[in-house]
């Protein structure tokens, strides 16, 4: 295994980890003015994700970082290209940052409301962008031989993508409703536990959906795939052992369920386009490969080396604050810091 694959893998496992824990994150969010019935819920359903919810946007920061380094020119082509969608994904993020350390300072109602859909637009956005953007990369752009992406935003919000931004929706509350049933207690619990059955036939239909045009709007997708066509017939199964395991009450099981599916999506994407980066719908000479949007061998040496030094350290503080934060959130106002 050479380095461009290493590290290939290396942001494939970075954008996993992002989407597993950012996944519950944005479905707390989402389901923050819905499900909170008074400001006392509102607040412990924030705190259930209080201490984790920046650590968890390192990771997509992290994997932005890794392919500028490694490999520049998927990182020019895909920011350029996405430019518009990218600005409104990081406003959607600033202003859901600035809700969580801003909504407590003042107690008044209309102040929390208007910082608790703050909570909801960021994380809407961020689920839905993301599942867009994601959904292009898979279908193929169209991007010449110069390596820029020569569509426009409406060629990004096709049919195949939007449904991809959906279902990622769909999916995060599925997430975020099982994390929430494991962190709160009393009638909250309850109420989460009986919403995950409902959210889990939306998630269950949408992704079936996305799966179904994968095959009839993706080129050579089953080929692509090969023999690894088994990782999504995989996703599949562990989506319907997480609707098994709440039927059983196992809500511990059913949230690691819905957590193996979202990482065999994830890896379902990175496997079909491999050894690409970009795919050229244009040309497929003109696709961006591992190979001619690296950067140079040095460079990915010094990278793996660094790497080798910090992500395990990064992947050992982040165990930790899970380890130390494991508890359920009461609605004891001394306990709640949002």
């Amino acid at each position: 295994m050479d380095l461009n694959i290493l590290w290939f893998i290396l942001i494939a496992i970075l954008y996993t980890g992002f989407f597993i824990l950012e996944g519950f994150d944005f479905g707390v969010g989402m389901l923050l003015p819905f499900t909170g019935k008074n400001d006392e819920e509102r607040r412990v359903m924030i705190n259930t994700i209080g201490p984790h919810w920046d650590a968890n946007e390192v990771w997509l920061l992290t994997a932005g970082g890794a392919t500028f380094a490694a490999f520049p020119h998927w990182y020019a082509t895909l920011f350029s290209g996405f430019y518009l969608a990218l600005f409104v994904l990081l406003v959607g993020l600033i202003l859901r940052g600035v809700a969580f350390e801003f909504r407590s300072k003042d107690k008044n109602p209309q102040w929390r409301n208007l910082w608790d859909w703050a909570i909801f637009t960021g994380s809407f956005l961020g689920a839905l962008l993301l599942g867009v953007a994601f959904g292009n990369l898979t279908r193929g752009l169209a991007i010449d031989a110069d390596m820029v992406y020569t569509g426009g935003l409406w060629a990004l919000l096709n049919p195949y993508a939007l449904v991809g931004g959906i279902s990622t929706v769909a999916l995060m509350l599925l997430h975020g409703c099982l994390f929430l049933s494991l962190k709160t207690t009393g009638e909250l619990e309850s109420r989460f536990k009986a919403l995950s059955k409902k959210l889990w036939v939306y998630a269950f239909v949408l992704a079936g959906l996305m799966l179904l045009l994968s095959l009839l709007m993706v080129d050579g997708f089953m080929a692509r795939l090969g023999f690894l066509v088994i990782i999504p017939i995989l996703a599949a199964v562990l989506l319907v052992l997480s609707y098994v395991f709440i039927g059983q009450g196992k809500f511990g099981l059913a949230f690691g369920m819905t957590a193996g599916t979202i990482a065999l999506i994830v890896v379902t994407h990175f496997a079909s386009i491999f050894p690409n980066v970009m795919i050229s719908t244009t040309n497929p000479d003109f696709s961006l490969t591992i190979y001619n949007a690296s950067s140079s061998p040095y460079t990915l040496k010094v990278m793996s080396i660094v790497a080798l030094i910090f992500v395990p350290l990064m992947l050992l503080y982040q165990g930790w604050t899970y380890w130390t934060f494991g508890r359920r959130v009461t609605s004891d106002p001394q306990h709640l810091e949002y």
